[in-house]
């Protein structure tokens, strides 16, 4: 099958241009203008930006958090991706049982995936514990599966210790493996938390102030430590919320260390800590790290703009507002932790981001983009336009503004924390592979398209 895609502002890592785009059995052949259009399938795309399609690095699909379960499983949740111009999401694992191996979550979360998937998709591994035979699980994974990152926690209740923590660096460093961290002190958390408790401050307000902003930063420093001691291992911050963690991030940029990494997510960037002062509303938002102050998502968006940071994710995790969110209805402690945000993010971050001026459009595509591609090892296959790589796009008309509201969302979720915002630009046309999969506000794609990827080496594993 051959497909043009003509007429567009075509949109790269380092460069907008006109021109055409021609792409052969699923693959862009050629990038230019004036392809002879016999024999072709003939998409216009006057007026509008033409992107790679998004890469959403961090996703939590059927996610089962003990007290509930993410309600996107791998066919809603990537109808959702699609929906919103992400033809890719790489799925963070859950834990498992207590003790498994990592060979069983694998073979899990293929059983949750393969044939469900409408979009391309890869696993980030998760670690619990640590002994030699995980570390030996996490090269053969990475070798025969290709998945070349891991997940620790530092809270939680499968947090890691420093030194299992170290073990895992230095293992992976020798692997070549990226180790993702979510980065927050535990012994804060679970003293504020407590302390909270017992004084019956129990409402939606009280969870950001039970994760401070410097139990982030603390723990992003001890990362970026433990990683350096490893001898450089690659690392990536996985969403930073604050400019507190920022800062640490910054330090670690002055001295020049390699192999960093570091994600935030939409929601850092747009959303305050205000939306937790209504105590039904703020449910909605409970989410860890939390929403914080409008002077972080400033110092954030000043980050990207300064090109100090690599990758702008999701971390997708959906409950239903009517139900597993009211968990925490008398108890913000108890109410699952996550939010929609899949669909959302590359509209989101076109018209907040791009069109007020705040990064450029070859920026865009890096954060959501390339960069999540290269720092987890499918570029160029994805994240391009460019010969060789899938001929995933996404068309964006500039001129077209709408108001997000509920019934933009294609997942499963009942609500999004983006519903009011105004938004410059809305997206047209989604391909993968050279198939329109979304156009005109409705999928069009087929359930289990989507295709497994084994994953190569990341550009942090290279030291870069």
């Amino acid at each position: 099958m051959k497909v043009i895609v003509k007429n567009g502002m075509i949109a790269t890592e380092s460069a907008v241009f006109s021109g055409d785009i021609l792409i052969q059995d699923g693959v862009i052949r050629a990038v230019g203008q004036g392809f002879p259009a016999e024999d072709a399938e003939v998409v216009d795309a006057k007026g509008c930006y033409v992107l790679p399609g998004a890469v959403d690095a961090h996703t939590h699909m059927d996610l089962d958090v003990g007290i509930a379960r993410a309600i996107d499983d791998f066919y809603s949740g990537t109808v959702a991706a699609a929906c919103g111009g992400t033809t890719t999401i790489i799925d963070h694992m859950a834990f498992g049982p207590k003790d498994c191996s990592l060979w069983h979550q694998v073979e899990e979360y293929h059983r949750l995936a393969d044939g469900k998937a409408v979009i391309d998709y890869a696993f980030h591994g998760v670690f619990q514990h640590v002994n030699d035979q995980i570390l030996s699980e996490m090269k053969e994974i990475a070798e025969k599966e290709g998945i070349t990152s891991f997940k620790i926690y530092l809270t939680y209740d499968y947090k890691l210790s420093d030194e299992d923590t170290f073990r895992v660096l230095k293992a992976a460093k020798e692997a070549g493996i990226v180790i993702a961290v979510h980065c927050e002190n535990h012994g804060v958390i679970q003293y504020l938390r407590n302390e909270f408790v017992r004084e019956g401050k129990l409402e939606a307000k009280y969870h950001p102030l039970s994760r401070p902003a410097r139990a982030e930063a603390e723990a992003v420093n001890r990362m970026i430590h433990l990683a350096a001691m490893a001898g450089d291992a690659p690392l990536y911050i996985v969403h930073l919320s604050s400019k507190e963690g920022l800062a640490e991030v910054m330090q670690a940029r002055r001295l020049h260390q390699k192999g960093l990494g570091v994600e935030t997510c939409t929601q850092y960037l747009t959303l305050t800590d205000d939306l937790y002062e209504d105590p039904q509303e703020g449910l909605k938002a409970i989410m860890s790290p939390p929403l914080r102050k409008a002077e972080d998502g400033a110092a954030l968006w000043q980050a990207l703009a300064d090109d100090q940071l690599d990758v702008v994710a999701t971390d997708h995790c959906p409950f239903y507002f009517h139900k597993e969110k009211q968990y925490g209805a008398d108890n913000f402690t108890k109410c699952p932790n996550g939010a929609p945000g899949v669909e959302e993010r590359l509209g989101v971050m076109f018209s907040e981001g791009f069109m007020k001026g705040r990064i450029s459009l070859p920026q865009l595509v890096r954060y959501c983009s390339a960069n999540p591609a290269k720092m987890f090892g499918i570029y160029p296959k994805k994240g391009c336009i460019a010969p060789g790589a899938d001929g995933d796009l996404v068309i964006i008309d500039p001129n077209v503004t709408h108001t997000m509201t509920k019934a933009d969302i294609h997942g499963a979720s009942d609500y999004s924390c983006y519903e009011g915002l105004e938004l410059q630009g809305e997206i047209k046309t989604v391909m993968q592979r050279g198939s329109v999969i979304y156009r005109d506000h409705t999928f069009t794609g087929s359930k289990g398209a989507g295709q497994y990827l084994k994953r190569g080496r990341s550009v942090l594993a290279e030291g870069k």
